[in-house]
């Protein structure tokens, strides 16, 4: 299998990494050299505003959207961040596992 960047793709996606990359403002699940998806964010005030989560086709079905949504709340909960989740699938997984949901905050306009 070939990901987009014409690179091969592991077949099993066990040795995924979640991992934040600051300089480009986004979270990334890579597999082996490939990244398999990312999360697009925003620091705003003690929040990671998150706006675009996108999954590759190639690995899509493959439960990467929810190992990477689980592993960047992981580590928002670990840095003592809040989460504005603008992003809807980022949103959906928050509602499906509410042990995430004392994360969210909306900021001073909106209570929590």
């Amino acid at each position: 299998m070939t990901g987009r960047d014409g690179s091969t793709v592991p077949g099993p996606v066990d040795d995924l990494i979640v991992a934040d990359n600051p300089q480009r403002s986004r979270y990334e699940a890579t597999v082996g050299a490939v990244t398999a998806a990312f999360s697009d964010y925003r620091l705003v005030r003690g929040r990671i505003v998150f706006i675009h989560t996108e999954v590759a086709p190639e690995f899509e079905g493959r439960g990467i959207g929810s190992r990477l949504a689980r592993g960047l709340l992981d580590d928002t909960r670990t840095r003592g961040l809040r989460v504005t989740p603008l992003c809807e699938f980022i949103a959906g997984y928050i509602e499906r596992h509410p042990d995430y949901a004392d994360l969210v905050s909306w900021g001073p306009s909106r209570r929590t």
